[in-house]
Protein backbone atom coordinates (compact mmCIF):
# COMPACT_ATOMS: atom_id res chain seq x y z
CA UNK A 1 0.00 0.00 0.00
CA UNK A 2 2.77 2.45 0.95
CA UNK A 3 4.69 1.56 -2.22
CA UNK A 4 1.64 2.47 -4.30
CA UNK A 5 1.29 5.75 -2.42
CA UNK A 6 4.93 6.70 -3.03
CA UNK A 7 4.64 5.74 -6.70
CA UNK A 8 1.49 7.81 -7.17
CA UNK A 9 3.06 10.81 -5.44
CA UNK A 10 6.22 10.56 -7.56
CA UNK A 11 4.20 10.42 -10.77
CA UNK A 12 2.30 13.56 -9.79
CA UNK A 13 5.47 15.47 -8.92
CA UNK A 14 7.48 14.23 -11.91
CA UNK A 15 6.49 17.09 -14.26
CA UNK A 16 7.89 19.56 -11.73
CA UNK A 17 11.21 17.77 -11.83
CA UNK A 18 11.61 17.48 -15.61
CA UNK A 19 13.68 20.64 -16.02
CA UNK A 20 16.02 19.61 -13.20
CA UNK A 21 16.49 16.12 -14.57
CA UNK A 22 17.02 17.49 -18.09
CA UNK A 23 19.76 19.80 -16.91
CA UNK A 24 21.60 17.03 -15.05
CA UNK A 25 21.36 14.68 -18.03
CA UNK A 26 22.82 17.39 -20.28
CA UNK A 27 25.80 17.64 -17.93
CA UNK A 28 26.34 13.88 -18.01
CA UNK A 29 26.08 13.85 -21.81
CA UNK A 30 28.62 16.66 -22.07
CA UNK A 31 31.06 14.78 -19.86
CA UNK A 32 30.54 11.61 -21.87
CA UNK A 33 31.18 13.34 -25.19
CA UNK A 34 34.35 15.00 -23.91
CA UNK A 35 35.96 11.74 -22.75
CA UNK A 36 38.61 10.18 -25.05
CA UNK A 37 37.47 6.59 -25.50
CA UNK A 38 39.26 3.79 -27.27
CA UNK A 39 37.20 1.38 -29.30
CA UNK A 40 35.74 -1.37 -27.13
CA UNK A 41 37.17 -0.01 -23.87
CA UNK A 42 35.75 2.29 -21.19
CA UNK A 43 38.22 3.63 -18.61
CA UNK A 44 37.44 2.69 -15.02
CA UNK A 45 37.69 6.29 -13.84
CA UNK A 46 35.06 7.25 -16.40
CA UNK A 47 32.62 4.74 -14.92
CA UNK A 48 33.28 6.18 -11.47
CA UNK A 49 32.61 9.72 -12.72
CA UNK A 50 29.31 8.68 -14.30
CA UNK A 51 28.30 6.82 -11.12
CA UNK A 52 29.03 9.83 -8.93
CA UNK A 53 27.09 12.13 -11.26
CA UNK A 54 24.09 9.78 -11.20
CA UNK A 55 24.17 9.63 -7.41
CA UNK A 56 24.32 13.42 -7.19
CA UNK A 57 21.40 13.78 -9.60
CA UNK A 58 19.35 11.25 -7.63
CA UNK A 59 20.08 13.06 -4.37
CA UNK A 60 19.12 16.44 -5.77
CA UNK A 61 15.93 15.02 -7.26
CA UNK A 62 14.96 13.37 -3.98
CA UNK A 63 15.59 16.51 -1.93
CA UNK A 64 13.55 18.70 -4.27
CA UNK A 65 10.71 16.17 -4.32
CA UNK A 66 10.72 15.86 -0.54
CA UNK A 67 10.79 19.63 -0.10
CA UNK A 68 7.94 20.12 -2.55
CA UNK A 69 5.84 17.39 -0.92
CA UNK A 70 6.44 18.85 2.56
CA UNK A 71 5.35 22.27 1.31
CA UNK A 72 2.19 20.84 -0.27
CA UNK A 73 1.19 18.93 2.86
CA UNK A 74 1.85 21.81 5.27
CA UNK A 75 0.19 24.57 3.21
CA UNK A 76 -3.50 24.95 4.16
CA UNK A 77 -5.99 24.81 1.31
CA UNK A 78 -8.41 27.74 1.44
CA UNK A 79 -12.14 27.32 0.94
CA UNK A 80 -13.88 29.61 -1.58
CA UNK A 81 -15.93 30.96 1.34
CA UNK A 82 -14.11 30.89 4.72
CA UNK A 83 -15.86 29.22 7.64
CA UNK A 84 -15.48 32.46 9.57
CA UNK A 85 -18.31 33.77 7.34
CA UNK A 86 -20.71 31.13 8.69
CA UNK A 87 -23.77 33.00 10.01
CA UNK A 88 -23.93 33.67 13.72
CA UNK A 89 -27.70 33.83 13.51
CA UNK A 90 -29.57 30.89 11.93
CA UNK A 91 -33.31 31.01 12.47
CA UNK A 92 -33.86 31.06 16.24
CA UNK A 93 -30.28 29.93 16.94
CA UNK A 94 -27.66 32.46 18.00
CA UNK A 95 -24.03 31.37 17.89
CA UNK A 96 -20.79 32.36 19.58
CA UNK A 97 -17.35 31.06 18.66
CA UNK A 98 -15.58 28.81 21.16
CA UNK A 99 -11.75 28.87 20.95
CA UNK A 100 -9.79 25.66 20.38
CA UNK A 101 -6.31 25.40 21.87
CA UNK A 102 -3.36 25.61 19.43
CA UNK A 103 -2.17 22.16 20.56
CA UNK A 104 -5.45 20.57 19.49
CA UNK A 105 -5.37 22.47 16.20
CA UNK A 106 -1.87 21.19 15.44
CA UNK A 107 -2.87 17.62 16.28
CA UNK A 108 -6.00 17.78 14.10
CA UNK A 109 -4.07 19.18 11.07
CA UNK A 110 -7.21 20.68 9.56
CA UNK A 111 -7.15 23.32 6.83
CA UNK A 112 -10.14 25.11 8.40
CA UNK A 113 -12.52 24.64 11.30
CA UNK A 114 -15.51 26.16 13.02
CA UNK A 115 -16.35 25.62 16.69
CA UNK A 116 -19.46 27.52 17.70
CA UNK A 117 -21.99 27.27 20.52
CA UNK A 118 -25.56 27.89 19.36
CA UNK A 119 -28.44 28.72 21.72
CA UNK A 120 -32.10 28.62 20.70
CA UNK A 121 -33.77 31.76 22.11
CA UNK A 122 -37.23 30.18 22.02
CA UNK A 123 -36.62 27.18 24.27
CA UNK A 124 -33.09 27.72 25.66
CA UNK A 125 -31.79 24.57 23.94
CA UNK A 126 -28.10 24.65 23.17
CA UNK A 127 -25.79 22.68 20.89
CA UNK A 128 -22.13 22.98 19.97
CA UNK A 129 -21.36 22.80 16.23
CA UNK A 130 -17.85 21.64 15.37
CA UNK A 131 -16.90 21.57 11.67
CA UNK A 132 -13.43 20.44 10.56
CA UNK A 133 -12.32 20.65 6.91
CA UNK A 134 -9.24 19.17 5.26
CA UNK A 135 -8.19 18.96 1.61
CA UNK A 136 -5.68 16.28 2.68
CA UNK A 137 -8.20 13.52 3.56
CA UNK A 138 -5.65 11.15 5.10
CA UNK A 139 -5.20 13.62 8.00
CA UNK A 140 -8.85 13.06 9.01
CA UNK A 141 -8.37 9.34 9.62
CA UNK A 142 -8.56 8.45 13.29
CA UNK A 143 -10.13 11.77 14.33
CA UNK A 144 -13.54 10.50 15.37
CA UNK A 145 -15.48 10.95 18.62
CA UNK A 146 -14.79 7.43 19.93
CA UNK A 147 -11.08 8.29 19.93
CA UNK A 148 -10.91 12.03 20.57
CA UNK A 149 -13.47 12.15 23.39
CA UNK A 150 -11.94 9.15 25.15
CA UNK A 151 -8.53 10.82 24.78
CA UNK A 152 -10.05 13.86 26.50
CA UNK A 153 -11.08 11.85 29.54
CA UNK A 154 -14.64 10.84 28.60
CA UNK A 155 -16.02 7.32 28.91
CA UNK A 156 -17.63 5.95 25.74
CA UNK A 157 -21.02 4.40 26.49
CA UNK A 158 -21.98 3.39 22.97
CA UNK A 159 -22.52 4.33 19.32
CA UNK A 160 -25.53 3.71 17.11
CA UNK A 161 -26.33 4.54 13.46
CA UNK A 162 -29.13 7.01 12.94
CA UNK A 163 -30.21 9.78 10.58
CA UNK A 164 -31.59 13.31 10.71
CA UNK A 165 -33.92 14.91 8.18
CA UNK A 166 -33.25 18.60 7.70
CA UNK A 167 -35.88 21.29 7.21
CA UNK A 168 -35.36 21.03 3.44
CA UNK A 169 -36.08 17.28 3.51
CA UNK A 170 -32.46 16.13 3.02
CA UNK A 171 -31.53 13.01 4.98
CA UNK A 172 -28.22 13.08 6.84
CA UNK A 173 -26.79 9.65 7.77
CA UNK A 174 -25.13 9.97 11.17
CA UNK A 175 -23.59 8.14 14.08
CA UNK A 176 -24.93 8.95 17.54
CA UNK A 177 -22.30 8.68 20.31
CA UNK A 178 -22.90 8.81 24.06
CA UNK A 179 -20.23 9.69 26.64
CA UNK A 180 -20.00 10.45 30.34
CA UNK A 181 -17.31 11.64 32.73
CA UNK A 182 -15.71 9.10 35.10
CA UNK A 183 -17.09 8.82 38.63
CA UNK A 184 -17.56 10.88 40.77
CA UNK A 185 -18.43 13.38 38.00
CA UNK A 186 -21.92 13.13 36.52
CA UNK A 187 -21.51 15.11 33.28
CA UNK A 188 -22.89 13.47 30.12
CA UNK A 189 -22.82 14.43 26.44
CA UNK A 190 -24.35 13.19 23.20
CA UNK A 191 -22.59 13.68 19.84
CA UNK A 192 -24.10 13.49 16.37
CA UNK A 193 -21.37 12.88 13.81
CA UNK A 194 -21.25 12.74 9.99
CA UNK A 195 -18.86 13.47 7.11
CA UNK A 196 -19.02 15.37 3.83
CA UNK A 197 -16.72 13.72 1.28
CA UNK A 198 -16.36 15.63 -1.99
CA UNK A 199 -19.93 16.82 -1.60
CA UNK A 200 -21.43 13.46 -0.58
CA UNK A 201 -22.80 12.64 2.87
CA UNK A 202 -21.65 9.60 4.83
CA UNK A 203 -21.28 8.38 8.41
CA UNK A 204 -18.62 5.82 7.49
CA UNK A 205 -14.94 6.73 7.85
CA UNK A 206 -14.00 3.81 5.60
CA UNK A 207 -15.26 5.79 2.60
CA UNK A 208 -12.05 7.87 2.62
CA UNK A 209 -9.59 5.37 4.09
CA UNK A 210 -8.32 3.81 0.82
CA UNK A 211 -4.94 4.38 -0.82
CA UNK A 212 -6.36 6.89 -3.28
CA UNK A 213 -7.36 9.21 -0.42
CA UNK A 214 -3.83 9.20 1.02
CA UNK A 215 -2.26 10.85 -1.99
CA UNK A 216 -1.24 14.48 -1.36
CA UNK A 217 -3.43 17.17 -2.87
CA UNK A 218 -0.69 18.48 -5.18
CA UNK A 219 -2.89 21.07 -6.91
CA UNK A 220 -4.50 22.33 -3.70
CA UNK A 221 -7.96 21.53 -5.00
CA UNK A 222 -10.55 22.56 -2.34
CA UNK A 223 -13.11 20.21 -3.93
CA UNK A 224 -11.01 17.14 -2.99
CA UNK A 225 -11.78 17.05 0.71
CA UNK A 226 -13.28 15.54 3.83
CA UNK A 227 -15.30 17.56 6.31
CA UNK A 228 -16.31 16.21 9.69
CA UNK A 229 -19.37 17.66 11.44
CA UNK A 230 -20.02 17.06 15.14
CA UNK A 231 -23.10 18.42 16.89
CA UNK A 232 -23.01 17.89 20.65
CA UNK A 233 -25.11 18.70 23.69
CA UNK A 234 -26.43 17.21 26.90
CA UNK A 235 -29.74 16.12 25.39
CA UNK A 236 -30.37 14.18 22.19
CA UNK A 237 -33.38 16.35 21.35
CA UNK A 238 -31.17 19.43 21.32
CA UNK A 239 -28.65 18.06 18.81
CA UNK A 240 -31.39 16.74 16.54
CA UNK A 241 -33.16 20.10 16.62
CA UNK A 242 -29.92 21.94 15.79
CA UNK A 243 -29.11 19.49 13.00
CA UNK A 244 -32.53 19.99 11.40
CA UNK A 245 -32.09 23.76 11.37
CA UNK A 246 -28.36 24.15 10.66
CA UNK A 247 -27.05 21.08 8.75
CA UNK A 248 -28.22 22.31 5.34
CA UNK A 249 -26.37 25.57 5.84
CA UNK A 250 -23.17 23.71 6.69
CA UNK A 251 -23.34 21.93 3.32
CA UNK A 252 -23.57 25.29 1.53
CA UNK A 253 -20.02 26.19 2.60
CA UNK A 254 -18.36 23.19 0.94
CA UNK A 255 -17.99 22.20 -2.72
CA UNK A 256 -20.80 19.94 -3.89
CA UNK A 257 -20.28 16.96 -6.21
CA UNK A 258 -19.81 19.39 -9.11
CA UNK A 259 -17.35 21.57 -7.21
CA UNK A 260 -19.87 24.40 -6.71
CA UNK A 261 -20.14 26.30 -3.41
CA UNK A 262 -23.68 27.56 -2.82
CA UNK A 263 -22.61 29.97 -0.06
CA UNK A 264 -20.92 32.14 -2.70
CA UNK A 265 -24.38 33.27 -3.79
CA UNK A 266 -25.47 34.84 -0.52
CA UNK A 267 -22.56 35.31 1.89
CA UNK A 268 -21.31 38.88 2.15
CA UNK A 269 -18.21 39.93 4.04
CA UNK A 270 -20.20 42.57 5.93
CA UNK A 271 -23.04 40.30 7.00
CA UNK A 272 -23.14 37.28 9.26
CA UNK A 273 -26.86 36.62 9.05
CA UNK A 274 -28.79 34.24 6.81
CA UNK A 275 -32.58 34.44 6.89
Amino acid sequence: MEVLLVLATTLELYPLMYSIRRKRLDIITEVFNSMPLRAGKIPVYFIWIISVLLLVCSGVTYRVLASRLKLVVETPVELPVPLSAFPEQVGNWTGQDVPISPNIQRAAKNDAFLNRLFINKLNDEWANIYVAYTAHPRTMLGHRPQICYVGGGWVHEGTEPTSVTSNSGREFPCLLHRFHRPYPETEETVVLNFYIVNGKLTSDERVFSGVGWRRPNINGDPAHYVTQVQISSVFENSIRSAARDIADLVLDFFPDENGQVRALKYVESTSGVKK
